[in-house]
């Protein structure tokens, strides 16, 4: 008999594992503390890799589909200095068809995955509270609303603060330094053309020792920065984000000199502003197998997002879990054991990857390894 599936977590890697099972007659049930597929705004874009994160989608039956939402020319990337100046340019890549790293919007590819499996496979507004070990691999979970779940196979995909993950490890996230501040800017052609032409097309990226802007362009012509700045969580404790105006004309002055076309994409931010500390876990962050549960994604392998990996790699790591579960739907302890085994080892490189081009990005000779990174790639 083919044990009782629990995923936690209804984003990305949750949803590719539930639906690539489904694709194989295996039932799941996914739990999401949100109250509804559209409790939230789901961020900018993904660059989705054809060796891993389209191979998940491959593996879901859902590639096809995937073409359908690249945003067409968002693979072009500037890199300018803090006059607003190009230092490097790259056009799009032609990847229409998924070549390369095709863009999409992660509340697409999010939907995408949703309406792929039955409306019964998630089941919305229950947040955990507690997990306990019940032996021979069993585990139960309790919810806020009182609800209960006893389970044979309990799966963490609830990102960076799991609460999952302390059935398994008792490592936790650690602030890297750095923070972004998410602005937007709509109808920029139109209101900022100057910010509109250093922005570009696609990603556009400026940065200094200790900051930076960053930008992606979204299909409606608004601007999304993420707004960089390597200060201490104290530093940001002190600044009320109750009071938008406020912040907006704090970060700023943290960005005294820099172009106004730079800086009026965090002025004249069409949105609140949203603190986003970056958290990491331990680059070679693995655990001993424990029988009846595991994590994937941020949840097992917390990274910055410079590599751009971390959507990829939950994508993978859920078709993959997928996998093993098919294979060795008998053994559920073989099919852990493999999947644990193969994704140490293909997230290690990623996060280390990402430490190193974070602290590269913003170091005392920014932007020149920016520079040489993407002459590189």
């Amino acid at each position: 008999m083919t044990p009782s599936i629990t995923i936690i977590g209804a984003g990305l890697g949750g949803l590719m594992l539930a639906r690539v099972l489904h694709v194989h007659g295996i039932a799941s049930t996914i739990y999401e503390a949100e109250a509804g597929p559209d409790a939230r705004a789901q961020g900018g874009l993904l660059d989705i890799h054809e060796y891993n994160g389209q191979l998940a989608l491959k593996a879901a039956g859902l590639h096809r589909q995937f073409i359908d939402i690249i945003v067409p020319g968002a693979d072009v990337m500037r890199v300018v200095d803090t006059a607003g100046d190009l230092l490097l340019s790259e056009q799009d890549r032609g990847n229409a068809n998924g070549n390369g790293r095709p863009e999409v919007d992660r509340g697409q590819l999010r939907r995408l995955l949703l309406d792929s499996l039955p409306a019964t496979a998630i089941r919305w507004g229950h947040k955990v509270v507690a997990t306990r070990t019940l032996g021979g691999g069993r585990h139960q979970v309790t919810f806020a609303n009182g609800d209960a779940v006893t389970t044979d196979l309990l799966v963490g995909a609830d990102g960076a603060w799991s609460r999952v993950r302390p059935l398994v490890t008792r490592a936790v996230p650690v602030y890297t330094g750095t923070s972004f501040i998410d602005t937007t800017v709509n109808h920029v052609d139109a209101r900022l053309p100057a910010s509109a032409a250093a922005a570009g097309n696609g990603t556009m990226i400026a940065v200094a020792p200790g900051q930076g802007i960053l930008s992606h362009r979204h299909a409606d012509g608004s601007v999304q920065s993420y707004v960089s700045l390597n200060r201490s969580e104290a530093w940001f404790a002190a600044i009320d984000f109750a009071q938008p105006a406020t912040v907006l004309a704090t970060l700023a002055a943290e960005f005294a000199g820099w172009s106004p076309a730079l800086t009026d994409l965090i002025v004249h931010s069409d949105t609140a502003p949203i603190l986003r500390p970056v958290h990491a876990l331990p680059v070679d962050h693995r655990w001993d197998r424990a029988p009846g549960v595991t994590l994937l994604g941020d949840a097992a392998h917390l990274m910055s997002p410079f590599a751009g990996e971390g959507a990829n790699l939950a994508l993978y790591d859920g078709a993959e879990l997928a996998r093993e579960i098919v294979e060795h739907r008998h053994d559920m302890d073989a099919a852990l054991t493999a999947y644990e085994a193969a994704m140490f080892a293909r997230s290690a490189p990623c996060a280390r990857a990402s430490a190193h081009n974070m602290a590269m990005f913003f170091d005392v000779r920014a932007p020149l390894g920016v520079l040489e990174l993407f002459r590189k790639s």
